[in-house]
């Protein structure tokens, strides 16, 4: 124990873990000083780095979870998840506890709760929602949580989330992509953009009146929302929403 009771531990973070750092001190150990035995969970928060980026965590080149208790002189290495990297077994926290595929946003994301429902992804976003809902709403439906709040990452129910780098949708559209591996769950034109619910296929008689002129007379295929009424079909719209996709897959 250090004088007056103060330890010291030694933090290194790697990979895009760096990110919560201040760009002065990225790259070096950084000297977490403490008393008692907090755990490491709450370090890494004090430190900026919200838990659910953290994949792994070696203290003194093992393997721990986020309720170890720091003592002096640990040396304490994160790492986020890196797709291209493999960990022994009961390292990683993500193998133990694989992501859904299904998200929760944060309530400034509208246009890319759009953009991942046009991929026919399951995303729940409301212009009301607060901290505290999105947390328990995702903690009792299993869901992945977006945001550019890292605060709300905080939140102790959050299992799973990421915090978006970029505030241009099209890049965060990518890098949610990449790192949650979401290319294999694909399925254009099975969401409303605006409800989240799957559509139903439905016979043209059904939704005639719904439809433009023109639209009338040159498709036969439709689909449409169980709540909103909605009526989507291969149009315009849809050869933009191929074209969209085939450019953030490559």
């Amino acid at each position: 124990m250090g004088q007056c009771g103060i330890n010291k531990a030694y933090f290194y973070f790697n990979g895009n873990l760096q990110d919560f750092r201040p760009k002065r001190l990225r790259g070096a150990a950084f000297v977490y000083t403490f008393r008692g035995a907090p755990t490491v969970k709450d370090a890494l928060e004090a430190l900026g780095v919200p838990h659910p980026e953290v994949d792994v965590i070696l203290v003194n080149q093992k393997p721990v979870l986020f309720r170890y208790r720091l003592q002096a002189e640990d040396s304490v290495e994160v790492h986020p998840f890196e797709p291209s990297r493999q960990w022994p077994a009961g390292f990683s926290f993500e193998e133990a506890h694989p992501p859904p595929n299904q998200f929760i946003l944060d309530v400034h994301l509208g246009t890319l709760a759009k953009s991942m429902r046009m991929l026919g992804l399951d995303v729940i976003y409301e212009t009301n929602f607060t901290d505290k809902a999105i947390a328990s709403l995702a903690a009792e439906q299993q869901r992945i949580v977006l945001t550019r709040d890292i605060g709300l990452l905080k939140q102790k129910n959050i299992t799973w989330g990421y915090w978006l780098r970029s505030q241009q949708t099209e890049a965060q559209v990518a890098e949610v992509i990449a790192r949650f591996n979401l290319q294999p769950h694909f399925k254009p034109l099975s969401r409303c953009l605006s409800c989240n619910l799957p559509l139903r296929e439905v016979e043209k008689r059904e939704v005639l009146n719904l439809l433009p002129p023109k639209t009338k007379l040159y498709f036969k295929e439709f689909h449409q929302c169980p709540a909103c009424l909605r009526v989507y079909w291969k149009g315009s719209y849809y050869e933009r929403m191929r074209q969209y996709i085939s450019q953030i897959s490559t």
